[in-house]
């Protein structure tokens, strides 16, 4: 992005037929035309030429300067949005548009043209975003009102930015940013630095947005395999609003049990301290029941039982002992 105001169109568009050459020959030579990347670079080019056809359609520039002041005063999308298609000269416009060709050939014939479409989407609004709340809090916390919260930018570069951190990601190698040799992981950030330090009349802060959209943008698509990112988002958000229904039903998960069921000669694989088992029929009865389901002893806690003994419950039967519960208990 490319800051000031009133300089619209200052340079010859001398350099316009290079861009177009420059173009058709990257296109002719590849098998795989991406049509996305053609429409977006002729989009571009559209907007800045202005034929006078789209004069009535077209908001001028004046209108659509990327403004926070603006932007958040009057809740203006159209600054939000357009601003980013937007260019203010003949080199500013072509320096981007190369940019696009190189980047979205790679991108878009990796990824297809319809996944491309929605990176470019969501980049431009993350972009746009992430640069708005930097300029809001560098007012807030730092009183910085004039060269952030009230700068005018124009210019594709921030999504450009975050598009080459999403290609430089997951590289190992090195690569030259203006001269320099720098990890490829790193370029965009050195970049950054020097196109701030050496290219007057920038967006610093349009520029670091972009880098950091496209890092939040890789942790996105890390979070979630597939490739439709607002599903990501659908999820994030279903999952932190059932949070307190999860909750709830840990609460009175772990709720004892008042009935007896168990096993006859057996061993729960449950909590052994929730059950008492029966010293005459080894039945495995609930801690809360005093008398044995299966055949009626009493839980003996001094080593006796008060209703039968031992000897008589050894000489009965299992079909006898059931009986005699169903006599007992109804059941």
């Amino acid at each position: 992005m490319e800051r000031g105001r009133g300089r619209w169109n200052s340079v010859s568009r001398g350099m316009l037929p290079l861009l177009a050459l420059h173009t058709v020959t990257e296109f002719y030579r590849l098998e795989r035309k991406p049509p996305f990347t053609a429409g977006l670079i002729a989009a571009n080019t559209i907007i800045y030429l202005r034929p006078s056809f789209l004069h009535p359609i077209l908001p001028t520039i004046n209108e659509v300067w990327f403004n926070p002041h603006l932007i958040l005063k009057y809740k203006d999308l159209k600054r939000f949005f357009l601003s980013a298609f937007y260019h203010l000269n003949d080199s500013h416009l072509v320096y981007n548009m190369l940019s696009l060709l190189w980047k979205g050939i790679q991108l878009e014939t990796s990824i297809g043209s319809a996944e491309f479409a929605s990176t470019v989407a969501a980049l431009v609004a993350m972009s746009q975003g992430i640069t708005l709340l930097l300029a809001k809090a560098l007012l807030l916390f730092f009183d910085y009102e004039r060269p952030y919260y009230q700068e005018y930018a124009v210019g594709f570069s921030g999504v450009l930015f975050a598009m080459k951190v999403i290609l430089n990601a997951q590289s190992d190698d090195y690569t030259y940013v203006h001269g320099l040799l720098v990890p490829t992981r790193y370029a965009a950030w050195a970049e950054l630095i020097l196109i701030q330090m050496f290219v007057p009349g920038v967006s610093f802060l349009g520029h670091l947005g972009g880098i950091l959209a496209g890092l939040l943008f890789l942790r996105l698509k890390a979070s979630y395999s597939g490739a439709n990112l607002l599903t990501t988002i659908i999820r994030g958000l279903s999952h932190a609003l059932n949070w307190p229904l999860r909750f709830v039903k840990c609460l009175f998960r772990s709720q004892p049990r008042f009935g007896g069921r168990g096993t006859v000669g057996g061993r729960q694989t449950s909590d052994t301290s929730q059950v008492w088992s029966c010293q005459g029929c080894t039945f495995d009865n609930s801690v809360w029941l005093s008398v044995c389901e299966m055949c009626g002893t009493s839980h003996a806690v001094d080593g006796r039982s008060s209703l039968s003994s031992t000897d008589e419950i050894q000489d009965l039967s299992l079909d006898e002992l059931r009986r005699r519960r169903i006599q007992r208990y109804g059941r």
